[in-house]
């Protein structure tokens, strides 16, 4: 079925906006319709909706849902990223709120990782597990589009929009926030920033062929790094200021994609 329905859509110039905290719409977004979509995974967090932005036809699933009711443990990321294929799209930008572990990802920062290391467990992380033919492996090595990631920096750059340039993302279970020692690992381990919606969401992405890249926002110190404890206002204040940067960023990077 062509545009704007899904099922059958093979158009690769729609792209794909998956938000995170404080992501739930998006401005200057003119809306076609929404549709929930019924995967063989069940449903995604939400209907998900069709529309241009800048000129572009994007869909946009927020993926905790429309009132950010979904635990990260919860999200049905098999559903979420199979639907955005049943719709069309082949390029994703999943925006993603995380704490900062590196002196660069103070509260605020946006950035654009390059790595990502998988601290979740029980989550259902692959596609590839029922009524194969034989075992399938995928690459991962780069776990991000590397052009999809150019661009995003260069429409930043383009825009006055301060990007930093990579950095590994390390994705833990959640809900709960980390413990100093828990962060101390992370950083250990190599870790610039601490999120809890990264994995499997970028491993999905890979298995069935869409390119895929996250743009972090810093809305805090990650525990530890800086005195006193984690203040969920002050994560607010954080999460508000820079989603209008993102918001920003992603109207700069959709007509170049």
């Amino acid at each position: 079925m062509p545009w704007p329905g899904c099922e059958g859509n093979d158009r690769v110039s729609i792209i794909g906006i998956i938000g995170g905290s404080g992501l739930t719409s998006l401005q200057n977004l003119h809306i076609t319709h929404r549709e929930m979509v019924h995967t063989p995974w069940g449903v995604p967090s939400a209907p998900v909706v069709f529309g241009t932005v800048a000129g572009r036809e994007v869909v946009f699933l927020p993926r905790h849902g429309n009132t950010h009711s979904i635990p990260p443990h919860k999200v049905n990321y098999c559903a979420n990223l199979w639907a955005l294929k049943e719709c069309g799209v082949r390029q994703v930008i999943a925006v993603a709120a995380v704490g900062g572990i590196h002196e660069a990802m103070e509260p605020g920062r946006l950035a654009v990782p390059d790595q990502i290391i998988d601290y979740t467990w029980g989550r259902k992380s692959t596609f590839f597990e029922e009524d194969l033919r034989q075992v399938t492996h995928i690459d991962f090595t780069e776990p991000y589009d590397d052009a999809m990631r150019e661009a995003l920096l260069s429409a930043g750059a383009e825009a006055g929009i301060d990007l930093w340039n990579g950095g590994t993302y390390g994705a833990t279970q959640g809900p709960r926030l980390e413990t100093r020692a828990e962060i101390e690992r992370l950083r250990r381990d190599g870790c610039d920033m601490v999120g809890m919606t990264g994995m499997p969401e970028a491993a999905l992405a890979r298995e069935i062929g869409l390119r895929y890249v996250t743009c972090a926002l810093s809305v805090n110190w990650a525990a530890g790094i800086a005195p006193g404890t984690i203040e969920m206002e002050e994560i607010e204040r954080h999460l508000k200021e820079g989603i209008e940067r993102v918001k920003l960023l992603l109207e700069a990077v959709l007509p170049v994609l």
